[in-house]
Parts: C-alpha cells; structure tokens; sequence
C-alpha cells in the first residue's frame, strides 16, 4: 500500500516503522495476550512502559534531575490554564505574543484573572510574520512564557531569550526534539504529542521541581503536584499514546538522537526554502531570520491560484497542504518523521506547477 504525502500540521505523521511495530504487537503486547489498549495501567507491563518512556525522553533530552516529567492529558491548551495555577505566585506573569497559540495562552491566564499580566513583545499587527525582538529586563517575574515555534504561522525562535529574574516556560509543542534545545535555560517545556512524538491525547510536560513550591489550594487534577506525587498515574492516562511515544523515542534514539535529526530536519526544510526562494510564483510570508524547520507556509499571491495548487497536489496524494485558514496559502509540515524524499517530491511537483501555471499569477 502506497503511503501519502502526509503534510499535516497534526496529527501529523508517524514513522513508519513505529507503526510496524504498533502493528505486530496491536493483539499481544509482549505475549500478555492483551494489547497495550487493554491493560490495566497498575499492571507491572505497563508501569515498564511509562517508565522506559520518561528515561527515553530523559536521554533524548538530557534532562537534569531537578526537573520532573510528566505525561498529562488535555492538550497543551490545557497547560494554558495550568501554567498560571502552578507556577502563578501573585507577582507580575510575562508573555511573548508571537502567534496564534500565545494569544490564546495570554486569553487562558486573562480568563483565570490572573494579575499583572504583561505582554512584553508583539508581532500581531504585522500578522505573526516574525518573531517580536524582546526588550532585555532585570525585573522579577513568576514565569515568561514563549512559543518556541508557531505552528500555524511557520515562525520559531532561533535563539532563547534569558532573564535574570524569571524563568522561562515554553510551549514547544511543535519543534520538540526537532531543534537544539538546552532544558536548563528553561522553568518548564510542555508539548502536545500529535506532532512529533506520537497520537494525539498525550500532552509532554518538563517542569523545573522547585518551581512548583505553591500554596495555592488547586483542583487535584490541575495540580502538578499530584502528577509527581502519584508518577503521572493518579488516574488512567492515555497508555496507548504513552505507549506509542515510548517506540518514536526508541526509534529517534537509533537514528543518532536529536542532533541527528536536527541535521535532516535542516536538510528538509533547506531544500523546501530554496525552492521556494529561487520560484518567480511561490513566496514565503515570514521574515527571513524568523522562519521554522517544522512548518513552513508558502503564497502565490493569487488565492484562486493557490486553491488550484491544493486540488492538484491532493489528487497526487501530497495531503494536507492547505494553509491556516487565518494565514492562507499553503503549509507544509515536515516533523521529524517525514521523509526527505516526501520534500523532494513536492518540490518537483511545485516546479511543474510553476512551469504551467505561471504566466496565470
């Protein structure tokens, strides 16, 4: 069976491989006569699991042993509102407003009514083209939170801003181990698993212990503290999208880690922005200096023209290529498990295109 060119920004593919092994072991996990869908999550099998998981992911991103790690549900959307509750002290909460996924975080910490709620930077007027430049402040805050990469606009941060009074909390649902990251330079990561890690449902979250240290009185399920307490088991997790995380971290680590796959991940992208870069009839709308490896939208300028593109590229099976409606165009989403030659191929077909359709712009 043929596979698609799966472009989603996510879910989003899944390696191959990993699927393979989902596959084989979709009846009996390990002989148990149970698939990982039917067991308890008690059960000696599956507490082996979550625990290779978080070592996995401990060694993929060499995380210290002062942070914890949890596996949550709820999205990241969720951390939107958790964030605040955990890690609010009443003091002033800063935000980098750098796309679509910041903007509702800060409406989340609005909503909660949190106070003295700054946005220290922004980008909205000029439609998230480009990361905000963050102005430099010695000034205390609980938390700074950013958006490493935003999906739908197709920016990323290429460098790490730091503060000496407050730590960074970051949203890194859509570059996670996909980019050079040091855990240290951050209070807490939090990502939503559908687009590099394995199926939706799973939300990843790497908090700095001593931040959590709150006297808020919370609800047992938004408190971290009851995650760490009961090592992310207080109730029934998602166990099959833990289970699925567990084989992408396992198959990420034989490719050569991270570093390997930031090395493809630039070779994808580089390919993509030269083509882009060298046609007469694709543009890309975000500032040069500000552009994501993970998700990359590209116009013709001509939104007739650019829905002709999608019909076309759909009926030879690269899916999924219609951009954000809040940004239009097209977005390709090259997560670490698509392949190079998926680029290729569209890279082609944009330069048939271009060759046909070209004089119509």
């Amino acid at each position: 069976m043929k596979r698609a060119r799966n472009f989603s920004a996510g879910p989003a593919i899944l390696p191959e491989s990993v699927l393979e092994k989902v596959q084989s072991e979709m009846l009996s996990y390990k002989d148990s006569g149970m698939s990982v869908m039917e067991m308890s999550h008690r059960s000696s099998l599956f507490e082996e699991i979550i625990q290779d998981a978080e070592q996995l992911l401990r060694e993929l991103m060499n995380i210290p042993d002062g942070y914890k790690v949890l596996f949550l549900q709820g999205g990241a959307s969720l951390q939107f509102s958790m964030i605040p509750m955990n890690l609010g002290k009443g003091g002033k909460v800063g935000y980098i407003n750098s796309g679509s996924w910041a903007k509702k975080a800060i409406s989340e910490a609005k909503i909660l009514k949190v106070p003295n709620i700054e946005v220290l930077a922004s980008s909205e007027a000029d439609n998230f083209t480009y990361i905000p430049e963050i102005p430099e402040t010695d000034e205390a805050y609980d938390y700074i939170h950013i958006t490493t990469n935003n999906t739908i606009e197709g920016t990323a941060f290429q460098t790490i801003p730091r503060f000496v009074n407050a730590p960074i909390v970051a949203d890194m649902s859509s570059n996670i181990l996909s980019n050079r990251y040091d855990v240290n330079d951050f209070g807490l990561i939090y990502a939503g698993a559908q687009k590099n890690i394995g199926p939706a449902g799973l939300t990843i979250v790497i908090v700095k212990e001593d931040l959590i240290q709150t006297e808020n009185a919370l609800p047992s399920m938004l408190d971290y503290r009851t995650h760490i307490k009961n090592d992310s088991l207080y109730n029934t997790p998602p166990s099959f999208s833990i289970y699925v995380a567990k084989l992408v971290f396992e198959w990420l680590k034989d490719l050569g880690g991270v570093e390997a796959m930031v090395k493809m991940n630039e070779e994808k992208a580089g390919l993509l922005y030269r083509t882009i870069e060298e046609s007469d009839l694709f543009s890309s709308p975000v500032a040069v200096n500000s552009r994501s490896l993970t998700n990359i939208p590209f116009v013709t300028g001509d939104k007739e023209l650019d829905a002709k593109f999608v019909k076309e590229a759909t009926a030879l099976g690269f899916l999924n290529l219609k951009g954000h409606r809040s940004v239009g165009g097209m977005r390709a989403s090259i997560y670490n498990a698509f392949p190079y030659e998926g680029v290729k191929e569209l890279t082609e077909f944009m330069k048939a295109f271009e060759a046909k359709e070209g004089n119509f712009k």
